[in-house]
């Protein structure tokens, strides 16, 4: 309790000093609260678009589907897996889909295709589909007067078969039954534009694209999205384990390039944000260092009467972290609003972004127990660890030398 009165006393007693230490801290503080925020935000924002697009935090395959795509490595019973999926609390939703290669044709030209067929209603609600749709309406899975099903073309193909709304499209292709498939839809929405990832894609409904391709009541995926983001891994485990004669694998496992190249750049990030913490921290040991030349002679009566050298270096400490402590709550009153703020609304990008064939067009930021606590941690730390240099130059003052000094 002594100590902390001297610390109190001591910090402000030298108050201009004290308020440089308090900014470069504080200043500190935000600055890497912001940081995080902006870096988490920026990483979360990618993978949700990532997941949303069409990866689900889940997917389910036959076998080594996933790895080795065979037209015949099917999942034979998806209404009775729907119906499990359903039963869980931890999914919102889920979506089957089959895959097919293709060559697709209009009246004059042809271009090469891949086929997605999808369950359109579960597709709604598990993907942004339907938000990309650029022209036309999103499709239902009924035929239509003349007896065609309806399809969503990516906007490459519109572009390299010169079709639009309302044009026919042929799609030629083979069967799980080594049959050669061929039909024809009717356009009824262009999804994306030219350079987004759905360019060369159709879109099916699941019914159409399983007789186009003789797989009546089978699936080549389920795709599943989950209530909380971080649940992937241990919600696949649980679903393996109840589903041992299929594949289920997290988004990190099925997309592992893009899960792998966002961890090496949370690396570098983190050593970025450990270089902002070492430059102000050099700031902050100067200034502690220099507290400490000047009160040379106040150490030195310290030890002239009798106090210890551990007790002269705790002191320094204590306050050290006394200051820390009060700069860093100063610091969260300011920065939590601010990065609420940011959470919710963001900056305005200047030129929107195209992912996906969805426009980005705010940055956001993160606001989360690790957005704040981290940088809190590291800076306490820090401070513990810049004041113990100068506790050890204050504990070997010698008392005669001191006495001398002006």
């Amino acid at each position: 309790m002594l100590l902390l009165k001297l610390a109190f006393r001591n910090i402000f007693r030298q108050r201009r000093r004290s308020l440089l230490t308090a900014l470069s801290l504080g200043g500190g503080y935000i600055l890497c609260v912001f940081s995080f925020s902006l870096s988490e935000g920026s990483y979360n924002s990618a993978i949700s678009f990532f997941i949303l697009d069409h990866t689900g935090h889940i997917q389910i395959h036959q076998d080594d589907y996933l790895l080795r795509p065979k037209i015949h490595k099917t999942i034979d019973d998806p209404q009775g897996l729907s119906e499990l999926l359903d039963a869980n609390d931890e999914i919102i939703s889920h979506t089957l889909r089959v895959f097919a290669p293709a060559i697709a044709y209009s009246d004059t030209d042809n271009a090469p295709a891949r086929v997605i067929g999808v369950a359109l209603e579960r597709e709604r609600s598990t993907s942004t589909l339907a938000v990309k749709i650029s022209a036309g309406v999103y499709i239902d899975d009924t035929l239509d007067a003349e007896g065609y099903y309806s399809a969503m073309i990516g906007a490459g193909i519109a572009n390299n078969l010169n079709i639009g709304l309302d044009d026919e499209l042929i799609l030629i292709s083979q069967g799980a039954d080594g049959s050669i498939a061929n039909d024809i839809y009717i356009v009824r929405a262009i999804v994306g534009d030219r350079t987004s990832p759905d360019r060369a894609t159709v879109f099916l409904p699941l019914i159409a694209a399983q007789e186009f391709l003789s797989m009546v009541d089978s699936v080549h995926e389920i795709s599943i999205l989950l209530q909380d983001d971080g649940a992937a891994r241990s919600v696949a485990t649980s679903l393996q384990e109840q589903l041992p004669e299929l594949s289920v694998a997290p988004w990190q496992v099925v997309e592992s390039t893009f899960y792998q190249s966002m961890q090496a750049d949370k690396q570098g990030n983190v050593f970025f944000m450990g270089f902002i913490i070492f430059i102000v921290f050099i700031g902050v040991l100067n200034t502690v260092l220099m507290s400490v030349l000047e009160r040379t002679r106040e150490f030195g009566v310290l030890k002239a009467i009798g106090s210890r050298p551990f007790k002269i270096a705790l002191m320094i400490t204590c306050e050290t972290s006394l200051l820390a402590s009060l700069s860093l709550i100063a610091g969260l009153l300011v920065s939590v609003p601010f990065t609420a703020w940011f959470s919710a609304v963001g900056f305005e990008l200047a030129e929107p972004m195209n992912i996906g064939g969805i426009v980005m067009s705010h940055m956001t930021g993160e606001m989360s127990l690790y957005v704040f606590g981290a940088p809190l941690l590291l800076i306490i730390f820090f401070a513990i660890i810049i004041s113990i240099p100068a506790g050890i130059r204050a504990a070997r003052i010698s008392p005669t030398e001191a006495m001398r000094s002006h």
